[in-house]
């Protein structure tokens, strides 16, 4: 059980019920950890929600996206994330070997996303900090400063719902991870 009391959905009030319903016209229900974003702080998830729709005009595949957002959750240790980005992945079109062979760090046999993977979970598992060899590799595996700015976003909302999962204990409303 999360930790944070969520309001039902049917007596949420002001932003929160906004927000709520926006969620659920848009992909059908609320899951639980925009639930108690929303019921805590509706302008931190109006914010999640608007970088993901900046996201999704930007040139980098819905595939990379997840990509992102699944190796990133897995390094965080994020169990709510690496559930709901392996079934978001699988919606946008990797398959099923192909998100186990990025939640387990094995090479997916696509090169370029192959290095995308690599520079992220650099990322990830550092202070930050890209050494000249990194920021070359992942040029020449063809991302353009656009996508290494969309890259950043990514990787910046992903961090922020996995500390707010790891805080909360969000419970997974996802399918469990074959």
């Amino acid at each position: 059980m999360s930790r944070l009391s969520v309001p039902s959905f049917d007596s949420a009030t002001g932003a929160t019920a906004e927000v709520y319903g926006q969620i659920k016209k848009a992909i059908g229900s609320v899951p639980n950890t925009f639930a108690a974003i929303g019921a805590h702080g509706p302008d931190a998830l109006k914010a999640i929600l608007l970088a993901d729709s900046v996201l999704a005009s930007g040139s980098l595949s819905k595939r990379d996206q997840e990509a992102i957002k699944l190796v990133i959750s897995g390094v965080a240790g994020c169990d709510y994330c690496v559930a709901a980005h392996s079934l978001l992945g699988k919606l946008a079109g990797l398959k099923p070997e192909q998100l186990k062979q990025i939640r387990e760090d094995q090479p997916t046999g696509d090169d370029k996303r192959d290095a995308l993977i690599r520079f992220v979970r650099k990322l990830a598992r550092s202070s930050g900090t890209v050494s000249d060899a990194d920021f070359a590799a992942i040029k020449a595996a063809g991302y353009t400063d656009a996508q290494l700015v969309e890259i950043s976003l990514a990787f910046a909302t992903t961090v922020f719902t996995n500390v707010f999962n790891r805080i909360n204990d969000t419970e997974i409303d996802f399918p469990a991870i074959a």
